[in-house]
C-alpha cells in the first residue's frame, strides 16, 4: 500500500513540476513569472489565503448557529 501511495505522490509532483515549467505561447512559464517577481507572487498567495480563511470562518459560523 505504501508503494502505491508513493507512486501516486511522485506522479503528482512530477506533473506539477512539468506544469509550472511548461513554456506558454509567449515563451514564459509560471516558474519564470514567480522568479521574476517573487513579492507579487507572495502577495497574491497571502490574499488568497486570507480570503479562504474568511470564507471557511463564515461557513463554520453559519453551520454552528444552525
Amino acid at each position: 500500500m505504501g508503494f502505491i501511495r508513493t507512486l501516486v505522490i511522485g506522479a503528482a509532483v512530477g506533473y506539477g513540476i512539468q506544469y509550472i515549467t511548461k513554456k506558454r505561447e509567449d515563451g514564459s512559464s509560471i516558474l519564470g513569472d514567480i522568479m521574476n517577481d517573487p513579492s507579487d507572487f507572495v502577495n497574491k498567495a497571502q490574499n488568497y489565503a486570507t480570503e479562504t480563511v474568511e470564507r471557511v470562518t463564515e461557513t463554520a459560523k453559519r453551520n454552528i448557529n444552525i
